[in-house]
């Protein structure tokens, strides 16, 4: 991963521009995540969840505390606290070499009971299913 292509995602992540988002993905891009059930593949759809993760997850809180990057690829770590839950997890931003595809994987782990901490964000998460394309999977947690 370029520190041109690593610089653009952090300066999203700050000024959470949406027309910089779009420009950043390619048109089949795909959305991967734990929350969610199959890959999400598309622009579009991409698009829509990243948002999504980001009021989610973002917030004045949000920093990375870790970086990592190969050839192909960017491991960033994040620290939050959202209502008392600390989340601690990674964004994985990596290019595959087929034309312009990439791929994007947000996990988190949480310091607390798990079956507490999925509840709630079971919770949030359907605050914000609205938001979400019709036509993506509910999300599993």
């Amino acid at each position: 991963m370029t520190d041109a292509n690593l610089k653009r995602w952090y300066d999203y992540t700050k000024t959470h521009d949406h027309k910089a988002l779009w420009d950043m993905l390619a048109p089949d891009a795909v959305f991967e995540s734990p929350v969610v059930h199959t890959p999400q593949v598309g622009r579009e759809i991409t698009f829509k969840y990243l948002l999504g993760a980001d009021k989610v997850l973002g917030g004045s809180g949000f920093k990375y505390v870790g970086e990592w990057k190969s050839e192909n690829g960017a491991v960033l770590e994040f620290v939050n606290e959202l209502q008392g839950i600390k989340l601690n997890g990674v964004d994985i931003i990596t290019s595959i070499s087929r034309t312009e595809q990439s791929q994007i994987t947000v996990r988190f782990r949480l310091s607390k009971d798990p079956d507490t901490a999925a509840a709630e964000v079971r919770d949030r998460a359907a605050r914000v299913r609205s938001r979400l394309p019709e036509a993506a999977d509910e999300p599993v947690i």
